[in-house]
């Protein structure tokens, strides 16, 4: 069998054997860690935050976290403020000229951009963590805490502080030692520990139902089927043909073929969605500010994630975050100018102007359909909730999570299948290649 003789062969490269056993040890200890409860609180007393964490921007922290949250873990924080500063330094990137430095200054710039993040990182964390023990304090029974005061929250905070920033140093060891983005992988390790939960929580509904076993497998066609359209989604990509001038140095000829600019469909990532679903909570949290009937009615059309305005705003906003956060990723200026300079020039298309609005056009024509299918992608959970799907299986059937879980776990296999091919073996596939994805940053997430 093609699966027997593809790990045979990764267990022949010892590099390769090597990096996947580490990766795997720390990603064990990631989750040991999940379950290692706050010094202080009561583990037995945690069904109000496990309820609180059943749905909402909560329900999707605690997601992420592997249900670190609702254990109220060490690493109940898990990696996302990492990856909010990430964002913070990369929108940075594109207004303050001091990081637009940093970002060409090849590794020397890498480091130091590294090393502001970090620290962006802690100063969130100081923030976030009293914020989440306040909220224990609200959720859970006196009982429940050995201690109470500021000696509790203080070192709970640093408790909780350390325990992200080592979260977030196993995934840096991970991308250094191990195979694969390790930030990316945390979160992904993070979201299918959820799935088996999911999964049982939905048999048992279908279960208790007449027929439920055939609506179950149902379930899973149409799961198969969003799988194989989300895929297609992070995959898709325009390819714009290059060419490039012929030069003779020495006894040699350089150019003269023709490359290929991959534009991706779906350039913008989850970004979209999580800037999205930010705003979304912005006109509840306004609305509970103010008393009156209008004001109420308000904030239960926006707190029905089932709701017909609730998904139609969601949607809108996403649509509309996709053309932004594409739009200051992607430089077709840029791409211009490197292309220019390089000898290189698209067929039919003159250098300079003419090539940057050729390339900004095309952007433009992809990234509407991208960002269609991206909003579709995301109100998808919705749909499954309306058709009677649990609520916590149903956030598999789109969303951010799946997203991240698809572009992780094909950009995983794609690292894989390189380290196969550089020692002569056969990729994953019989026909073709894995494509994993390109960029770095946030905005792989």
């Amino acid at each position: 069998m093609k699966f027997i003789e593809t790990i045979r062969n990764i267990w022949k490269i010892e590099d390769l054997k090597s990096r996947i056993l580490t990766t795997l040890g720390f990603i064990l200890i990631y989750r040991l860690g999940s379950f290692v409860v706050i010094p202080g609180i009561d583990p037995n007393q945690l069904a109000n935050l496990e309820a609180q964490t059943s749905s909402g921007v909560l329900g999707l922290l605690n997601m992420f976290s592997g249900g670190a949250f609702s254990n109220a873990s060490i690493f109940a924080l898990g990696i996302m403020p990492y990856i909010s500063a990430s964002i913070v330094v990369q929108l940075l990137g594109i207004a303050i000229p001091y990081f637009q430095r940093l970002q060409r200054e090849g590794e020397s710039g890498r480091r130091r951009i590294n090393q502001i993040t970090r620290y962006l990182t802690v100063i969130i964390l100081l923030f976030q963590a009293p914020g989440y023990i306040a909220n224990l304090h609200a959720q859970l029974p006196p009982s429940a805490f050995a201690t109470a005061g500021w000696a509790f929250t203080v070192t709970s905070t640093i408790i909780l502080t350390a325990g992200s920033m080592f979260v977030m140093w196993l995934g840096e060891r991970i991308t250094d030692k191990g195979i694969g983005n390790g930030i990316s992988l945390i979160i992904m390790i993070g979201i299918i520990a959820r799935l088996p939960f999911a999964v049982i929580a939905e048999f048992v509904s279908r279960i208790e139902e007449g027929g439920g076993l055939v609506m179950l497998l149902i379930e899973i066609v149409v799961l198969f089927f969003v799988f194989a359209g989300t895929i297609l989604l992070v995959q898709g990509t325009r390819r714009v043909p290059v060419q490039y001038a012929k030069r003779i140095v020495g006894n040699k000829q350089y150019g003269g073929v023709r490359q290929y600019i991959p534009l991706k469909v779906n350039a913008a990532g989850v970004m979209p969605i999580i800037f999205a679903q930010a705003i979304m909570f912005i006109p509840i949290t306004l609305a509970g500010f103010v008393e009156s009937e209008a004001a109420t009615g308000f904030a239960a059309a926006f707190a029905d994630f089932t709701g017909f305005w609730y998904n139609f705003t969601f949607a809108f906003l996403i649509i509309i975050f996709t053309y932004f956060y594409t739009a200051i990723t992607i430089n077709p200026q840029q791409m211009a100018e490197d292309m220019k300079r390089n000898g290189g020039f698209i067929p039919g298309v003159k250098p300079g102007k003419k090539t940057m609005e050729f390339l900004d056009s095309v952007m433009s024509k992809i990234t509407l359909p991208g960002s269609i299918f991206l909003a579709i992608v995301a109100i998808l959970p919705a749909f499954a909730m309306l058709a009677g799907v649990d609520q916590t299986f149903a956030q598999f059937y789109g969303g951010t999570s799946l997203l991240i879980l698809v572009g992780v776990v094909l950009d995983t296999l794609q690292q894989i299948e390189s380290h196969l091919l550089m020692r002569h073996y056969d990729g994953l596939m019989k026909s073709g290649r894995i494509k994993g994805r390109t960029g770095g940053g946030a905005a792989m997430y």
